[in-house]
């Protein structure tokens, strides 16, 4: 059923996306909570399609259009994982209230985790990066995120310690398994 370690365990098996703008650190704290909490973790950047990546690397950033099917691609995963009523983090940008409701689909049971950094921090750590995506479409990521309210995403600060970042990520989706769970959810 529920995935994970002693002391963090999940009452129910549970589909979270770990969202944040590019450079947020979506991939290594969302490797690190699965990690301690034995939960895999998927990330979102492989599904993109080639003309996306290759877009991206110009400098271009994606629309809507551009996202589509990408996003279309980790509904399905996501669904895939639900239906066999298995544990997941996927990550993801999530940027737009529409892009997450595409990836719910209706599920109101799916868990955001919203990293949330300040510019700086977050165009510090993508100059140091080597990642497809470049540093000067930082801005323009800020620009498109709609930021999730308190009943959308659970909201982790990430401009302080990468270990107190995953503990405080841990400990967000340990607490909204437990009041989902409270719900009958």
């Amino acid at each position: 059923m529920a995935n994970g370690t002693e002391g963090y365990r999940l009452k129910r098996s549970r589909r979270i996306v770990v969202m944040g703008v590019s450079g947020s650190g979506k991939s290594t704290i969302g490797d690190a909570i699965g990690e301690r909490m034995g939960i895999p973790y998927i990330d979102g950047d492989q599904y993109h399609p080639q003309n996306n990546i290759e877009k991206m690397s110009r400098g271009e950033p994606l629309n809507d259009e551009d996202r589509a099917g990408w996003l279309e691609r980790l509904a399905e995963l996501i669904d895939d994982y639900r239906e066999r009523d298995e544990t997941v983090l996927v990550g993801c940008s999530s940027l737009k209230h529409s892009y997450r409701d595409i990836l719910r689909r209706g599920d109101e049971n799916l868990i955001f985790l919203f990293l949330d950094g300040s510019y700086n921090v977050i165009l510090g750590r993508m100059q140091e990066r080597k990642h497809f995506f470049s540093a000067d479409m930082l801005t323009t990521q800020f620009d498109t995120l709609e930021r999730p309210g308190e009943e959308e995403a659970m909201r982790v600060d990430i401009d302080v310690d990468f270990h107190d970042v995953v503990e405080a990520g841990v400990r967000a989706i340990v607490d909204r398994d437990d009041a989902l769970t409270d719900q009958g959810r």
